[in-house]
C-alpha cells in the first residue's frame, strides 16, 4: 500500500472526482472546486477551531439528523470546524455489521453538505467503532484489539465512508478513526499497546486509501487521547490530543467518571486531590500514569497550573509535531458543575498554549453541559442568542484563542 500513502512534501490538486460526491450527496454544495488550490495533508493541518456535535454519539440515547442551525450558528460565531463523534450502531442493522442503513447514512451526508454550505470542516469520528468504545454502557460482540472479525468490520465501515465521500477535498472533510483508544477490555485493567494500535490504524488507513488515496486521516492518541504515538508517523496520519487535564476541573461531579461525584470542588490553579489524579479502579492504570509523569519529568505532587499544562499537555506532543505530524485537539471542555471562574481561569492558561503551538481544537460540546450554549450553569448570566442561552464570557475567551 506504499503507493497509496499521502506524501507530506507535496500538495494535492482537487479533481473532477467531485462529480461522484455530487451524485451521492446531492447538488447542495459538495462539489470540489477546480481552482487548483493546494489541499491539506497530515502535516499541514489548519488551525481549525470549533465544536463536537452529538446527534449520533450513543445510538441507544439518540440517533437524530444533525441540525443545520448548529452549522449556521457555529459559522456566525466565527468558527470553522465540527467533529462528529458517532456510534457505528447508528447506521448498522442490529446484530449484522455488514448491513448498512442508507437512511441513516444520508443524515451524515447531510451534515457533510452543511459543512460545505457554511464553510465548516467536518471531521467524521467513530466514537464507537466495531470492537471498541470508551462508552461502557454496551458490550461489543468482539474486540478490536484481539479479534480478526472486529478489525474486518472496522475496516469495512471505514472503506464504505471512503467510497461514499471520495473526491471531497481534505479542506472540507477528514476521517478521525477511533475515539480515545486506551484499554483492551471494559474492565480497564489492561492497556492497549502502541504496537497493537499501530496495526489497527494501519489496516484502516489501507482500507481507506485503497479507495481514496489522499484522504486526510486523523488518529487519536493513546491513553484516552492523551499520549502521542510515534509509531504512527510513518503512516502519514495526523494525530488528535485532548484537553481534559486535570480531570478534577473538567469532570467535577460527572456521574459517568469513577469517583468524580465525591471529589472536592476544584480551584485554579489546583493543588490536586489524589483520588482524582489517580481516578481509576485498576492498580495497573494508576502505576502506568505515575510512570508517565516520571518519564515526562513531572513530580506527581506538582500543582496544576500553566507550567504543568505545558509540561503534560503540550511538550510531549510538540516532539511529535517536530517529526512532521499535524496535531489537533479533538476534545476539551469542563462540565457545568465546575465553578465558572475556575473554568475561565483554566481556559485562559490552556488555550494560549494551543495557539502558540499552532493547534486547532474542538470543544465538547456546542449545546449542552460542557458547551457555550445551553450549558445550564448556575453561576452564569446568560445572553439570549438565536433561541439559545449563550455564555458570552466563555465565547469571547474561545474567540480570542
Amino acid at each position: 500500500m506504499e503507493k497509496n500513502k499521502i506524501n507530506r512534501r507535496t500538495f494535492l490538486e482537487t479533481t473532477a472526482k467531485s462529480t461522484l460526491a455530487l451524485g451521492l450527496l446531492g447538488s447542495t454544495a459538495l462539489s470540489c472546486s477546480a481552482d487548483h488550490t493546494p489541499d491539506i495533508n497530515a502535516s499541514s493541518l489548519p488551525r481549525w477551531r470549533g465544536f463536537n456535535l452529538l446527534e449520533k454519539f450513543i445510538a441507544s440515547s439518540a440517533n437524530k439528523p444533525f441540525e443545520e442551525s448548529d452549522f449556521n450558528l457555529i459559522a456566525k460565531l466565527g468558527f470553522d470546524f465540527v467533529r462528529l463523534p458517532m456510534s457505528y450502531l447508528c447506521w448498522t442493522e442490529e446484530g449484522n455489521w455488514r448491513n448498512l442503513l442508507e437512511d441513516k447514512l444520508k443524515e451524515i451526508d447531510q451534515a457533510v453538505s452543511f459543512g460545505k454550505q457554511y464553510g465548516i470542516h467536518v471531521s467524521i469520528n467513530f466514537h464507537r467503532g466495531p470492537g471498541y468504545s470508551v462508552d461502557r454502557s454496551k458490550e461489543e460482540p468482539f474486540n478490536l484489539w484481539r479479534d480478526a472479525e472486529a478489525r474486518e468490520a472496522f475496516n469495512f465501515h471505514w472503506k464504505h465512508f471512503a467510497e461514499r465521500y471520495k473526491g471531497i477535498p481534505n479542506r472540507e472533510l477528514s476521517f478521525n478513526l477511533l475515539n480515545e483508544p486506551a484499554t483492551i477490555t471494559n474492565e480497564r485493567n489492561s492497556i492497549v499497546s502502541e504496537e497493537t494500535y499501530v496495526e489497527v490504524v494501519k489496516g484502516a488507513a489501507e482500507a481507506i486509501r485503497s479507495v481514496d488515496p489522499n484522504r486526510l486521516i486523523i488518529a487519536d492518541g493513546l491513553w484516552w487521547g492523551r499520549d502521542p504515538v510515534p509509531g504512527l508517523i510513518d503512516l502519514n496520519v495526523a494525530q488528535s490530543t485532548r484537553g481534559y487535564e486535570p480531570m478534577q476541573v473538567s469532570h467535577f461531579g460527572a456521574s459517568w467518571v469513577y469517583g468524580a461525584e465525591s471529589w472536592p470542588e476544584p480551584t485554579w490553579p489546583l493543588q490536586q486531590f489524589e483520588a482524582a489524579e489517580l481516578r481509576w479502579e485498576s492498580p495497573v492504570l494508576k502505576d502506568a500514569y505515575k510512570e508517565k509523569l516520571m518519564n515526562w519529568g513531572i513530580p506527581f505532587e506538582m500543582e496544576w497550573n500553566k507550567e504543568r499544562l505545558k509540561k503534560q499537555l503540550i511538550d510531549p506532543w510538540k516532539k511529535l509535531q517536530q517529526q512532521g505530524s499535524g496535531v489537533h485537539v479533538g476534545e476539551f471542555g469542563a462540565f457545568n458543575n465546575t465553578p465558572h471562574p475556575v473554568v475561565m481561569g483554566w481556559y485562559k492558561d490552556m488555550l494560549p498554549l494551543w495557539k502558540e503551538a499552532g493547534w486547532g481544537w474542538a470543544m465538547w460540546n456546542f449545546r449542552g453541559g460542557f458547551g457555550v450554549l445551553d450549558s445550564n450553569r448556575k453561576d452564569v448570566q446568560y445572553e439570549n442568542f438565536e433561541g439559545h442561552k449563550l455564555d458570552r464570557e466563555m465565547l469571547e475567551v474561545l474567540k480570542e484563542f
